[in-house]
């Protein structure tokens, strides 16, 4: 199949998965480029931030407009994330090719597992009442809900470290933080889990632009414009199909592509 076309549809998917679900959609852009688009994996992790932060970028502007995002929460838990972000992008440096490759496909494994056992859980999941109060005032008093408080920041540095060591954008972690952590109903969820993913992975790019090793950028920017237009048509679809099911695709698709990578990969650090 001709690069163009595998770029574009490759593309539409992942932006289609980050739109509709918040997450997922970037953990495949790293075996898209590797396997489909012959990139080596330092540069693909590093092409993946290119794909994943501007595709968050066009879904945080559709979510902002229409009223799905709370800029105050996303700031915050993103400022967190980028100190992980930017530790994560500097360990990737360190680590051989395949190694890093392994990881991924180990991270693959075990978020296609979490995706395929959230399916088979009954019942229906409900909004919960937004937690407006701070988590931590000065004013009138000194308060803290600390147990919530380290919540956020173990969750944020995890998201930073994922996103900047392995070139993913960590949604399938941030939607579930900002849900349980900052108790966010699910339709603020996901949009505000966009701009956190855009925030650590432009971070993370940033580090990576110091080093020299550069996928070849234009599969890359093909892979990121289907992805923008993917991730505005998901945000769309997320309220005309059950996320259920878009979810349940997903993961079929991420269990599939996670055990060929692993095939690829593992034999190598074995």
């Amino acid at each position: 199949m001709n690069t163009t076309i595998i770029a574009l549809v490759a593309g539409a998917l992942i932006g289609v998965s980050l739109g509709a679900l918040g997450g997922g959609g970037s953990i495949l852009a790293v075996p898209v480029l590797v396997y489909a688009l012959g990139q080596g994996p330092v540069e693909a992790t590093t092409g993946s931030l290119f794909v994943v932060g501007v595709t968050s970028l066009a879904g945080t502007v559709v979510a902002w407009r229409a009223g799905r995002l709370l800029p105050g929460p996303g700031v915050a838990f993103g400022l967190i994330a980028i100190g992980g972000a930017a530790a994560g992008a500097v360990a990737s440096a360190n680590v051989s090719a395949a190694a890093l490759l392994a990881a991924f496909a180990v991270l693959m494994l075990v978020v296609g597992v979490v995706m395929a056992w959230r399916q088979f859980q009954t019942g229906t999941e409900t909004d919960r009442p937004f937690l407006s109060e701070p988590i931590i005032a000065f004013r009138p008093s000194f308060a803290c809900q600390c147990p919530r408080a380290v919540k956020v920041l173990i969750s944020a540095l995890v998201v930073g470290l994922l996103t900047g060591f392995l070139g993913v954008g960590g949604g399938f972690l941030v939607v579930p933080a900002l849900l349980l952590a900052l108790s966010l109903p699910m339709r603020y969820a996901v949009g505000t889990s966009l701009l956190v993913i855009t925030m650590t992975s432009l971070a993370a790019l940033l580090v990576r632009g110091a080093s020299d090793l550069h996928p070849d950028w234009w599969p890359v920017i093909l892979l990121t414009a289907a992805s923008a237009v993917g991730g505005v048509l998901g945000l769309k679809l997320a309220g005309l199909i059950p996320p259920r099911a878009l979810s349940g695709v997903f993961t079929v698709l991420v269990l599939g592509v996670a055990a060929y990578t692993a095939w690829q990969a593992l034999p190598a650090v074995i």
